[in-house]
């Protein structure tokens, strides 16, 4: 694939980086995160003046209120929320970050690379664990909290990818991740759907995964290697391999990397060795939103 290279007049360029900017150094000022986020997201979607009459102390109407709530993180419940395995201090400082990010995609700016890109590398700077520089991340990206990824150096992350970093999610550098691909970090009990284990996923350096592939929470995709169209991967795709298929076998090296390659065949399952554990506290107000009876016929294992 052969691209060139396009640009915006310096004009409009002038005009982006000066937008960027401005909502970095507000979200790196001593103003509560939340604050600036509702500021911001008023002003994207076309409320700025009703968000200034309002700062100003004025009357504005009941419908005006409630947008003004929902650009604020405070009034609003977001994926995640609710799941107790969560570290809550780091939650409660990605929660407006995050809202920004999914505020900004729901404006008409996203569809503009030229604004999107640069400002979603801007917020990945602030909510990833760790953002590289030059990346590419397009519209349409989900993560339940974004503090649990970390992301190397010109990655590019295509349209529509689910990044689920309820546990943690180590991306390379120079990973291509095409549009409806999904890298997950937890999985639940068979039986018991309020069972969940969360682990730590990894995709190497120079990674490329195809359109809608699934990676399996706790597999590793190693250097170099590519998981083909809607693969779905459990376990470790070795360095330099092309894995294919549900469930994904590596079916062949990379041409020239074969003196350094691993044998072809079914992936190796190491996801124990990534598996986070955590603990709950005792005494925690739990929701059981399927109220199912879990109770089997026959004790398992039993004759």
């Amino acid at each position: 694939m052969t691209k060139v290279n396009v640009s915006l007049s310096p004009e409009a360029q002038a005009r982006v980086e000066e937008f960027v900017d401005g909502v970095d150094e507000q979200l790196s000022s001593s103003d509560a995160t939340a604050d600036v986020v509702q500021g911001v997201l008023a002003r994207i979607h076309g409320d700025g003046d009703v968000y200034e009459r309002w700062q100003a102390g004025e009357s504005v109407s009941l419908a005006e209120r409630i947008r003004l709530d929902t650009y604020h993180p405070r009034h609003v419940h977001t994926k995640g929320e609710v799941w107790a395995e969560k570290d809550e201090a780091q939650f409660q400082r990605s929660k407006p970050l995050r809202w920004l990010w999914l505020g900004f995609d729901a404006s008409p700016l996203a569809a503009n690379d030229a604004v999107a890109l640069p400002f979603r590398q801007m917020l990945a700077d602030h909510l990833f664990a760790e953002a590289g520089d030059d990346l590419k991340l397009f519209r349409g990206i989900r993560f339940p909290y974004g503090h649990n990824i970390e992301m190397g150096d010109r990655t590019v992350v295509h349209e529509n990818v689910l990044l689920d970093d309820r546990g943690a999610l180590d991306i390379g550098a120079s990973v291509s991740v095409a549009d409806g691909a999904a890298i997950h970090t937890h999985s639940h009990d068979v039986v018991d759907q309020s069972d969940v284990s969360i682990y730590r996923t990894v995709v190497d350096d120079d990674v490329r995964i195809a359109s809608g592939a699934m990676v399996g929470a706790g597999s590793r995709v190693g250097e170099n290697a590519m998981i083909g169209a809607k693969a779905i991967v459990h376990g470790d795709v070795p360095a330099h391999h092309v894995a294919v298929g549900t469930p994904a076998e590596s079916i062949k090296v990379k041409p020239g990397w074969e003196p350094v390659a691993a044998d072809l065949g079914p992936l190796p399952d190491n996801r124990g060795a990534r598996r986070i554990e955590y603990d709950l506290p005792p005494d925690l107000d739990t929701v059981d939103e399927f109220e199912r009876d879990l109770q089997t016929p026959v004790e398992v294992g039993s004759d």
